[in-house]
């Protein structure tokens, strides 16, 4: 099973972290939240929005193709490059990851702030 590692982030992951055995199959943000990184998915994680937008910074290739739908919402995130993806729609592959977290995203409604 892959390895995801996820570089610092302010507030989410300050320290960075490690998912060691991260279950092929499964979306990267389900892995994160089932391992406590409580990334942004305003959306309840069905392609309507942004706010789970991250850079795979390594293993872009090992993971599904970005829809259509997936690519217009990724126009309007926040930091937007190369290898951004929605969290929600990124099925982890057989590869390893490097996933990292904006800084910013463009959720104008945060909970809990």
């Amino acid at each position: 099973m892959p390895k995801i590692t996820i570089l610092p982030h302010e507030t989410l992951c300050p320290d960075g972290a490690i998912i060691e055995d991260a279950p092929s199959g499964e979306s990267v943000c389900n892995i994160l939240l089932d391992n406590h990184i409580e990334i942004e998915h305003a959306c309840e994680k069905s392609c309507a929005c942004t706010t789970c937008h991250v850079h795979l910074r390594e293993g872009y290739d090992s993971v599904n193709e970005p829809s259509e739908i997936e690519e217009d919402l990724l126009d309007q995130a926040w930091g937007l490059d190369t290898d951004s993806r929605l969290s929600c729609q990124t099925i982890l592959g057989d590869e390893d990851l490097v996933v990292e977290i904006p800084k910013y995203s463009i959720n104008h409604a945060k909970e809990n702030h």
